[in-house]
């Protein structure tokens, strides 16, 4: 699949992606992608998070790729029994782990555990051996559960701006193959 074959849904974390985060430099690379835009970025809600996320699958008019960061990825997750739309794949990265009592603010925590079925589509999880919100054995963990092949992007924290990923071209190395072994 190319790009232009497909609606890309760029699927921000908490507080959102700041100008130089990837997400924010691949949405406007990309022709085909948008950001899916949450009422609240800083007091996230999971039900509105969720509602939102398949608000936008299910008004897509080509197949859906979603590509999600931190947050994002569990309100995907939650979504996926929402979705009416055909899913064609997913690019997970850097999953927090909502379960752990840790986990700073605390209400991100409203967004686990996470559901652990199979997918019902393609996906990759980028996970980082050093993210301050997710050990990468978690990371691991869900992606087994999901049928998600996992990435192992080494000593890269959070895979944010802050842990030095703008650009991130690794990423979209990775990304780039991810989707060119989609099915049209």
């Amino acid at each position: 699949m190319k790009a232009s074959d497909a609606d890309i849904l760029i699927v921000p974390g908490y507080t959102n992606s700041g100008p130089d985060h990837w997400q924010s430099r691949w949405e406007a690379k990309l022709s085909t992608a948008r950001r899916v835009e949450q009422a609240e970025w800083s007091k996230p809600v999971r039900e509105d998070w969720v509602a939102r996320i398949a608000e936008e699958v299910n008004g897509c008019t080509r197949p859906v790729v979603l590509v999600a960061h931190s947050l994002g990825v569990p309100s995907v997750i939650h979504a996926i029994p929402l979705f009416r739309k055909r899913v064609a794949g997913a690019f997970f990265v850097a999953p927090p782990d909502v379960a752990n009592p840790d986990i700073r603010p605390k209400h991100l925590m409203t967004f686990g555990p996470y559901p652990r079925d199979p997918l019902p589509f393609p996906s990759i999880t980028v996970a980082s051996r050093n993210d301050p919100f997710g050990t990468y054995e978690h990371a691991d963990d869900i992606a087994s559960s999901w049928g998600s092949f996992l990435v192992d992007a080494g000593e890269s924290g959070h895979i944010n701006a802050e842990s030095g990923h703008g650009p991130w071209p690794e990423g979209t190395m990775v990304f780039a193959q991810f989707l060119s072994r989609l099915p049209g």
